[in-house]
């Protein structure tokens, strides 16, 4: 296709951000060296609290709505900072595209050497992305065979679709739909395309449904015989092989053999026809599956080890049969080596049970897997009996230790608190965390990630139609980009 092959001419430009940890070819004990300088680049206070035991870590406030960039001064960054990719470029600078999920809109990012924000921009505005943009995933030629290209889901309901965005288009484009018919319409948070290690010769990609109507949210698959085609494959759901649908029913230390059953002519159907073959294929019924990863490592077994969250939704209405979690879960789905469509399934954390590992859960959302850890994002669902503020934890893939990383501060009790609490002192657990990404490699600093602060209650007018589009001209939320250093890999 005519697109792919602007894509990969676009990545013959870059040093993308794989290659930018390698080691010197003459000398291989050398790192290269790195003019990042981590500060404080923005106006906007930390929206962050450090928790126990992690009181060594660094924060840094890169960018907030706020913020009047040197090369687009009037360029205001969105609200509701989620999903993110980034790229180093060939010239020392840096290219990061992140949703602005409220607004329908990704920015696109440029920072200096020195990794201070010096200009943004709308790559894909309301009236191109038509749907809340969630989770995404940046596919890059060196880890997933493809690329660089920027998957970015809608989340808007049954008929949403993902955008495949190539991060080097022109901004002019901004208003023009970059939806992807072959990975099917789902109210998706986000589809990760596996590495191209984990399967020689295909594109792999798993969608998480982020459904909680009364179907429930599925985990799909898209699978192609040709690397980086995302149009000509096929598309299916996860099933347990008992065909046992429940959610619930799994428990915590069970292995569940599962499969992917397929969507016969999945490019015609609607999202609701797509919804409608739930019961005709015996799909899992999550309370909404929200982000999706997989495992890092050298090793391609690693590749094919695929975490999810569910973050669960209230035990009434279309779930008033507890049937599916309520405080949300974390999966692991182990995929056979040779044939993606078989595997097995894990509850690896359950938030309902209120005496396990999990206890503190508030509804899970997003997940960011490294070497040995997985951190979770929180985003919780109000339900009125919320007893913190969104967290980040850290959960420890070898021993399943679950520990608080860090807290979103809502400034209750600053002098600013009127700012970012807009209508009212905000309640507990309103604002949430998403999008945390690792730029170690990108940037050259060991063990370093950037983070979106969605402070829901931190509202103002000159925010109003921040990206040029037409659908969403009284967003008004403003958000923030956080980088934390010294979080383990």
């Amino acid at each position: 296709m005519l697109i792919q092959k602007h894509y990969l001419s676009a990545a013959a430009l870059l040093a993308l951000f794989v290659v930018s940890g390698c080691k010197n070819e003459d000398n291989p004990n050398t790192q290269p060296t790195s003019e990042v300088v981590l500060k404080n680049q923005s106006v906007t206070p930390i929206l962050a609290k450090k928790m126990t035991g992690f009181e060594s870590l660094e924060l840094y406030s890169l960018i907030g709505s706020d913020d009047k960039l040197d090369q687009s001064p009037n360029y205001i960054f969105g609200g509701s900072a989620d999903g993110a990719g980034i790229l180093k470029n060939t010239d020392g600078t840096y290219t990061m595209l992140v949703n602005n999920e409220d607004n329908f809109a990704v920015s696109r990012l440029t920072f200096d050497k020195t990794f201070k924000p010096v200009k943004g921009e709308y790559i894909l505005n309301s009236d191109g992305a038509q749907w809340r943009l969630c989770s995404a995933t940046m596919a890059t030629p060196e880890e997933h065979g493809f690329g660089p290209t920027f998957l970015t889901c809608g989340e808007s309901g049954q008929e949403s679709r993902t955008h495949a965005v190539n991060p080097r288009a022109d901004a002019g484009s901004a208003s023009i739909s970059k939806e992807v018919a072959g990975l099917g319409r789902w109210s998706a948070e986000n589809a990760v395309p596996l590495p191209s290690k984990a399967y020689a010769g295909k594109t792999v990609i798993v969608i998480g449904d982020d459904d909680s109507d009364t179907y429930g949210g599925q985990v799909a698959m898209y699978v192609s015989n040709t690397v980086g085609d995302l149009e000509n494959g096929t598309l299916s759901m996860l099933k347990r092989t008992d065909g046992n649908q429940r959610e619930m029913d799994m428990k915590v230390g069970t292995k569940y053999p599962v499969e992917f059953t397929r969507i016969d002519n999945h490019k015609t159907l609607t999202g609701a026809q797509i919804n409608g073959k739930v019961n005709d294929l015996k799909a899992l019924k999550f309370g909404r599956v929200e982000d999706v990863d997989y495992g890092k490592g050298s090793d391609a077994a690693k590749a094919r080890e695929v975490y999810f969250t569910v973050t669960g939704q209230n035990n009434t209405g279309v779930n008033a049969d507890y049937s599916r979690s309520k405080y949300g879960r974390v999966y692991k789905l182990t995929l056979d080596a040779t044939d993606p469509a078989k595997g097995s399934l894990e509850v690896l954390l359950d938030g309902d049970d209120r005496n396990g590992v999990a206890k503190t859960f508030e509804d899970p959302d997003n997940i960011t897997v490294t070497e040995n850890y997985a951190y979770i994002q929180e985003d919780p669902n109000g339900y009125g009996d919320e007893t913190h503020d969104a967290y980040i934890y850290q959960y420890n893939l070898k021993t399943g230790e679950l520990k608080p990383v860090l807290m979103i501060d809502h400034r209750r009790n600053e002098a600013d608190a009127a700012k970012y609490n807009v209508g009212g002192t905000s309640k507990v657990g309103s604002w949430e965390i998403s999008g945390l990404i690792d730029i170690s490699d990108a940037i050259g600093i060991p063990n370093t990630f950037s983070v979106g602060m969605q402070a829901h209650t931190w509202t103002d007018a000159r925010y109003k139609k921040a990206d040029g589009g037409s659908k969403r001209p009284d967003e008004s939320q403003g958000s923030q980009l956080l980088i934390i250093k010294g979080l383990p890999r």
